[in-house]
């Protein structure tokens, strides 16, 4: 019964909170309150973040949010588990919400064009867009979408030398870009358009309402997605998927990785084995 589930709740918005290092104690009181675990993160750029509780208590959180007039227009994307997916609550202030290094790109000045779900599969299918999938490497070896480019990407930093040594927009006309839940592609298509690029497209709500709002039948993604919590990965369904996570280096272990004899729990796994480190 959903009364009794955890909700758990990605969001984010790019926009002016000059005042968000005292926003800070007002929403970690807030979530307090309700018992809602999980991370927040606030910057002058916006606010970005993953938390779950019941769902009275997540409806009562946002429900206060929005009532801000700077955040009247938070969305969210909604998932469920069955056990807590957080251990704690961390509101956490920073420089940017997404990292990407470059104080000039500035998603609240120019963005690309936002693609809903039901309209994506038409997009990518088309032959003369490049599909890129803009997370971390090991995001994108749980799944993505089929065709899509891998960056091979170790943190977000990485991704504009990515684009100045693979891509032109002299040859690349139409680009389409996704992520987990919309956010990197905010800053990534805002670059790009900097970059020169002139049709830029984003998935509206990311890969996670990608999931929520396409039929599995008509789904045109291909493997699992990597969430930021205890349940590792989400399937098609949005139900928890069937991997671990390696307790030394975080990469996710498939069920077939866990019978590698390089996997030994909490000490290294198939992605790892080969790395010296004194503290494993």
């Amino acid at each position: 019964m959903e009364l009794n589930r955890q909700v758990v709740a990605a969001f984010y918005q790019f926009v002016s909170l000059p005042d968000y290092k005292q926003l800070r104690e007002v929403v970690f009181r807030l979530c307090q309150e309700h018992q809602i675990k999980g991370t927040i993160l606030l910057a002058a750029e916006g606010m970005n973040g993953t938390i779950s509780g019941l769902r009275s208590d997540i409806d009562a959180v946002f429900n206060f949010l929005r009532s801000d007039p700077r955040l009247a227009d938070l969305q969210h994307k909604t998932s469920f588990a069955e056990a807590p997916p957080f251990d704690r609550l961390k509101v956490r202030l920073k420089k940017e919400i997404v990292t990407i290094g470059l104080p000039e790109v500035d998603p609240l000045k120019c963005v690309g064009t936002y693609v809903p779900p039901q309209n994506w599969n038409a997009l990518i299918a088309e032959p003369d867009v490049t599909l890129i999938d803009t997370r971390n490497n090991y995001e994108v070896s749980v799944g993505t979408f089929k065709g899509a480019q891998n960056p091979q990407l170790h943190t977000f930093r990485e991704f504009p030398e990515y684009v100045r040594t693979h891509l032109d927009p002299n040859t690349h006309k139409r680009v389409a870009l996704f992520c987990t839940g919309g956010i990197r592609c905010e800053k990534a298509t805002s670059f790009l358009i900097d970059q020169g690029f002139e049709e830029v497209y984003h998935l509206e709500g990311g890969i996670l309402k990608y999931l929520e709002d396409t039929p599995t039948s008509e789904s045109l993604w291909e493997g699992e997605c990597f969430v930021f919590d205890h349940r590792v990965t989400v399937d098609q369904n949005l139900a928890v998927g069937t991997h671990s996570r390696c307790r030394r280096c975080g990469d996710p272990i498939s069920r077939h990785e866990l019978t590698s004899s390089h996997y030994q729990p909490g000490i290294s796994c198939p992605h790892c084995y080969r790395i010296e480190s004194e503290s494993c």
